[in-house]
């Protein structure tokens, strides 16, 4: 099974690499197929915008993105060293004794987390940005595991920077900057969509997903349409319906 999963995952990222794609979607892949694939709870991904700052471009969960946004408003912790370095941080035990960050831990450990792995998104000399997993429980990753999960950051790097990226800092400054830029409006349409359909915000990124993924659109495209409310709500309310259906647990 983890060879099937492993393979798809390779498939999917590779893909990404042949035609314009979503930055956004892109990320969001790579989260949910490091939880899918790996021995992780959570996952999440910072990257670097124009103006040299990391700012939190995909999770898993809210609570892997909240901890983040945590960590980089305090601008200190294992992510962000990660990034800086260049080099795989591991916090194996949020509760053993000295932290090297001990809010972040604390914060960590009161959102469910035991443990993290962050890992670099580089290619030669360059950083972009690190791919961070979360564990509910405590101890490290294997390193057949860590291995495998630097092999899924290092094909992401590539499906964000590419071969003409590589040569024009610009071009690749201008690439990130979009991401971020959509990322709002993704937010927003998310707090939109919650309210109209009175469903949580997680649900509503779902909904967003399933409906961009089914009409064959950019993310940031509908989260627009969302926010003008030039969309068809009868429509997403459907999709969210059929999700809430499919989580629902059978009789």
């Amino acid at each position: 099974m983890f060879t099937e999963n492993l393979a798809e995952t390779f498939v999917e990222l590779a893909d990404t690499l042949v035609a314009g794609f979503d930055s956004v979607e892109f990320m969001h892949l790579l989260a949910d197929r490091c939880v899918a694939t790996l021995e992780v709870d959570a996952a999440g991904i910072l990257l670097v915008d124009h103006h040299g700052e990391l700012r939190v471009l995909g999770s898993s969960s809210d609570r892997a993105r909240l901890l983040e946004l945590f960590e980089l408003q305090h601008r200190q912790g294992p992510c962000m060293e990660c990034y800086l370095t260049s080099e795989p941080v591991t916090v194996a035990s949020f509760t053993t004794s000295p932290q090297r960050w001990p809010e972040f831990s604390a914060v960590a450990k009161d959102a469910g987390f035991g443990a993290l792995h962050a890992v670099p998104m580089r290619l030669r000399e360059q950083t972009v940005g690190a791919l961070n997993l979360f564990t509910v429980e405590e101890g490290a990753l294997s390193e057949p595991m860590l291995r495998v999960a630097q092999a899924m950051a290092d094909v992401a790097t590539i499906g964000l920077l590419q071969a003409q990226i590589i040569s024009h800092r610009d071009l690749l400054a201008g690439q990130l900057q979009h991401a971020l830029q959509s990322r709002v409006l993704i937010e927003q349409a998310k707090g939109v969509l919650a309210e109209r359909l009175q469903i949580d915000m997680s649900t509503a990124f779902e909904t967003l997903r399933r409906y961009a993924r089914s009409h064959n659109y950019y993310l940031s495209t509908v989260a627009e349409d969302v926010i003008a409310g030039t969309i068809d709500m009868a429509e997403l309310t459907a999709v969210a319906e059929a999700r809430s259906s499919a989580r629902r647990p059978r009789p």
